[in-house]
């Protein structure tokens, strides 16, 4: 048994280890090479988060997906490229809305060089995906556009909150859906796709990745509250920081409403406050630390990545399954 990536994955078998290991190094290879501008600066720019690193959990999920079918096939490395570099450009529009510091443990672009050149690089990295993209065939175009536009839709959402009348977890976990689990999903659709696999298991792993997308993305709003920055890679309360209502305070809010304790109520009224203040930043993310609320969001967390394991069901039984199956518990695992 070996550990390929960041998430400690397992693989027990040689070949598909090889595989994958293989299909990652050419992905790296291939995203240093869309990244490269006859502009230095822009190269520097663009390779700036290429180069920090990451957990490469897209790629990944497209070299597991395409074990269905054919793992060789031209394709599958330029998809995997396709989707990493789609994130990666969301990366430096995020931070830049998010006004944050640090991203994977370095400086934040829009920190660096300021919120132009860092939205100019987002877009930079959009076009050279658009690229590489147009060579993968009109299938594979549809399928990344309608993608980017749930990505999109899914951030306007987020930004103009729940309209009146709709539970704000229920629309929460709609805009993740959109946010995040609509480009993992294109991953492993991806993957599969150009690997020849049947359209039936090609459905099967979009929906699963669109699962474990919501369960990613939970863990993440765990950690923003859990974990210092050398855990996380990035500041922590960025999100609270900013008075972005992640999981685990909407679950607070719930609970303050339903239950009416006055502790929980102080807390909300603290998360209400400006929290631009580092003092009360600080004790808003201890106070939340020990929270039920937290734990809330961590099963919620569970739910959705045992979701995304039921729905793997119908795949033959492989060393790939199992290691999508694996997946499953690690992003549990990050939720602590």
């Amino acid at each position: 048994m070996t550990v390929v990536g960041t998430f400690g994955l397992s693989v027990r078998d040689q070949a598909l280890e090889a595989d994958v290991q293989a299909g990652l190094a050419a992905v790296e290879e291939g995203l240093l090479e869309a990244t490269k501008s006859e502009v230095p600066f822009i190269t520097e720019a663009a390779q700036h988060l290429v180069r920090a690193g990451g957990k490469r959990f897209r790629p990944l999920l497209a070299m597991l997906a395409a074990q269905f079918g054919d793992p060789y096939a031209p394709g599958v490395v330029p998809a995997a490229v396709v989707v990493e570099l789609t994130h990666l450009a969301t990366l430096y529009h995020d931070d830049v809305m998010d006004e944050a510091d640090v991203r994977r443990g370095v400086d934040s672009a829009n920190t660096r060089w300021g919120n132009s050149v860092a939205v100019l690089t987002g877009d930079f990295l959009f076009s050279r995906a658009s690229h590489m993209l147009a060579d993968l065939g009109p299938e594979a175009v549809r399928i990344q556009a309608e993608a980017f536009e749930r990505l999109v839709t899914g951030q306007i959402l987020e930004t103009a909150g729940p309209r009146d009348g709709r539970d704000p977890v229920d629309h929460y976990l709609d805009v993740l859906g959109g946010k995040t689990g609509s480009l993992i999903a294109v991953a492993v659709r991806f993957g599969a796709m150009m690997a020849g696999a049947d359209e039936r298991i090609v459905d099967v792993l979009a929906q699963y990745g669109e699962r474990l997308g919501v369960a990613f993305q939970l863990a993440d709003d765990v950690l923003d509250i859990a974990s210092d920055s050398h855990e996380s890679g990035k500041t922590p309360g960025t999100d609270l920081r900013e008075g972005i209502p992640t999981l685990p305070v909407l679950r607070l809010r719930e609970r303050a409403e339903q239950l009416g304790l006055p502790e929980d109520r102080a807390l909300c009224e603290l998360l209400d406050s400006d929290l631009t203040d580092d003092a009360r930043h600080a004790e808003a993310l201890e106070r939340l630390r020990v929270h039920p609320s937290l734990e809330q969001a961590r099963r919620d967390t569970v739910r959705y990545a045992e979701e995304a394991r039921a729905t793997l069901a119908p795949l033959p039984e492989c060393d790939a399954k199992a290691s999508l199956l694996e997946l499953c518990d690690a992003v549990v695992h990050r939720a602590g």
